[in-house]
């Protein structure tokens, strides 16, 4: 039977620290994507690959920030990879935009679920990361490889749109906390 390798103290400390970004991750990842199935390989995906890189990783800064950029850079190759394999069911993608109409029922976690699918992607990055991961625009700046101003004008637009679309009044903050938790 081979013998077992200890983890160092800092393999231990860097796994439990990972450990506890999984939920935000998982939330990001469905975010991004809105399916679970493809949220759950983007996380595992994520999380090797931040075990891969962990001696890049400087103990003391901001692991939820690091692995959210992690998470993005792979959903983004993703994309791209998917894009030049298959070709647009245009039926699944009308089926999965598309909300019915029913303006007399509260608020739910679906339709705020379905307002973030409609929106453009960079902005429901954008109001994800500020939003609802309560990162800084400066941090989400840093995760999304753009300027601040590029930043504060998709998380401002992203809100104005699921404002219209969730019909709220838009003279009011919008915080998409808030709404998740309602």
């Amino acid at each position: 039977m081979p013998e077992r390798i200890q983890p160092s103290s800092q393999d231990e400390a860097f796994r439990k620290e990972l450990m506890g970004v999984l939920p935000h991750l998982r939330a990001f990842a469905r975010g991004l994507c809105g399916r679970p199935d493809f949220a759950d390989d983007l996380v595992q995906e994520a999380t090797i690959k931040a075990w891969t890189a962990r001696e890049r990783y400087t103990p003391g800064t901001n692991m939820r920030a690091w692995t959210f950029a992690i998470l993005r850079n792979h959903y983004l190759s993703e994309l791209r990879r998917s894009k030049r394999q298959t070709d647009l069911d245009e039926g699944v993608a009308e089926r999965l935009l598309v909300m019915e109409a029913d303006q007399e029922a509260p608020l739910h976690l679906d339709d705020m679920e379905a307002a973030l699918r409609n929106l453009a992607p960079e902005r429901r990055e954008a109001v994800l990361l500020v939003g609802a991961s309560g990162f800084s625009y400066e941090e989400a700046a840093a995760i999304a490889e753009c300027p601040i101003g590029t930043m504060k004008s998709r998380v401002a637009r992203a809100r104005a749109d699921l404002a219209r679309m969730l019909d709220v009044d838009a003279e009011k903050p919008f915080d998409l906390r808030a709404r998740r938790a309602g």
